[in-house]
């Protein structure tokens, strides 16, 4: 009797197979395409407004952590730095990868948009642009970082606002030193009550992700795409470009890295990033790829939340990037040298008024007034922006893990045994990664 009870508990364990949740999120994905398509195939009304709520609920979920988690997570980062030998350094370096890679970034947006001009051919006209309720320009980016009150920028979720006055925070909790021990020791145990229970928001991707998927098909179908196919082309492409060949490319010349490792232990949080569409929203996962991958916690915990907020390679440099040269072909207006020597400009100093937030039609008006290119163009653009922000969000979410990574290995502080054998997903593995012991990460050189 015993040994039959005892032969029967591995052959119960073998069939308790794990679905991967990569696995899971492609279902989810599928799920919402069949689901959509029926829904406005057949106009079943009850099931577009169900994948309306599951995606919005979703979304919805994701943001309500966002003002806080921003807050927490960088000011606890800068005071992280104090852990961190030549942690100056360490930051102004890990600032410079930011501005090569989106400078990058954005000449192969200009070149793809020179080459296949995706405005020539479309049926649009200026007509069909309407002007958007506000315009961002430089005075209103730079006016705009110092918060009237500490209130405001998060009921009106203003994370520029917001990171502005965590730094602040963390600057002055670093100069008061011991006395603000229990301030910061509130902060980080704030930090990881948000981090768990955004895990249990991330965990219901799969759901979420059908009905983000199936919401889109419902409302746009696949009509939409027929007069911005090349744009939608052009963007897609230039994401893949620098997803799948400028990184790799990086890291295995100047990080001396096996880039399918990197994919291995990044791709977690680029299929979150592809689904959500927030970078923010996505940063927990971000933040462990990046040391599962080898990265130091004090030196992840500070490069992934600022990269969070201020690297935007998809949505800050090749996105505005190719939708000047379209908005300039619609509306029949000349882009030159200096335009594009503008573009350029913009996207690696402006890529902070994205923010990390879904979207990018701050860094789009911000761009097109610069140029002086109408504001009209920002209307062109707002109906297929949710298909093109999904790529866009996992182009960010890749680079904003991929610096740590090449910072790292460059200052010979990045575990190479770890980032060798990364196999554990964040999301399937120990969420507790901030617990797990680390020295402090010592720059060569």
């Amino acid at each position: 009797m015993s040994s039959n009870t005892t032969e029967s508990k591995p052959a119960t364990a073998r069939r308790r197979i794990p679905v991967p949740f990569w696995a899971q999120v492609l279902l989810g994905l599928v799920v919402g395409l069949v689901l959509g398509f029926v829904a406005r195939t057949y106009d079943v009304s009850w099931l577009a407004t169900t994948l309306d709520k599951v995606g919005g609920i979703f979304v919805q979920l994701l943001k309500l952590a966002v003002a806080p988690l921003v807050f927490f997570a960088i000011m606890v980062s800068i005071t992280n730095l104090r852990k961190v030998n030549n942690a100056a350094r360490l930051a102004g370096r890990t600032l410079v990868w930011f501005m090569i890679t989106s400078l990058i970034a954005v000449v192969i947006g200009l070149v793809i948009g020179l080459v296949s001009n995706p405005g020539s051919g479309s049926d649009l006209t200026p007509a069909d642009g309407a002007k958007p309720d506000h315009a961002g320009s430089w005075l209103d980016f730079l006016t705009g970082i110092i918060p009237t009150d500490v209130v405001t920028p998060f009921t009106e979720l203003n994370v520029l606002q917001i990171v502005f006055m965590a730094v602040v925070a963390g600057v002055a909790v670093l100069k008061i030193g011991p006395k603000a021990q229990p301030l910061l020791s509130l902060s980080e145990n704030v930090l990881e009550l948000l981090q768990k229970a955004l895990w249990w928001v991330i965990l219901l991707a799969p759901i979420g992700s059908a009905g983000l998927i199936g919401r889109a098909i419902v409302q746009y179908g696949w009509d939409l795409l027929g007069n911005y196919a090349t744009f939608t082309a052009d963007i897609y492409v230039g994401c893949l470009l620098v997803l799948f060949g400028v990184y790799p490319l990086l890291l295995a010349t100047v990080g001396k890295l096996n880039p399918l490792q990197f994919f291995k232990g990044a791709w977690p949080a680029i299929q979150l990033a592809f689904v959500s569409r927030s970078s923010v929203g996505t940063m927990p996962v971000t933040q462990q790829s990046a040391i599962r991958l080898g990265v130091p916690l004090n030196y992840a915990s500070f490069a992934v939340p600022f990269g969070a907020t201020t690297k935007m390679d998809g949505c800050a440099a090749i996105y505005p990037a190719i939708s000047a040269i379209f908005v300039g072909q619609i509306f029949d207006v000349h882009l030159g040298v200096k335009e594009y020597v503008l573009i350029a400009f913009v996207s690696v100093i402006g890529s902070a008024a994205t923010a990390g937030l879904t979207g990018a039609t701050v860094m789009l008006t911000l761009t097109l007034s610069t140029l002086g290119l109408p504001m009209e163009g920002v209307g062109l653009l707002l109906a297929i922006d949710p298909i093109l922000d999904m790529m866009r969000t996992a182009t960010n979410v890749a680079g904003q893990a991929l610096i740590p990574v090449i910072v790292s290995a460059r200052e010979k502080i990045l575990d190479r045994t770890k980032y060798d054998t990364v196999t554990a997903s964040p999301v399937e593995g120990d969420e507790n990664v901030r617990s797990e012991p680390q020295p402090a990460a010592t720059v060569a050189g």
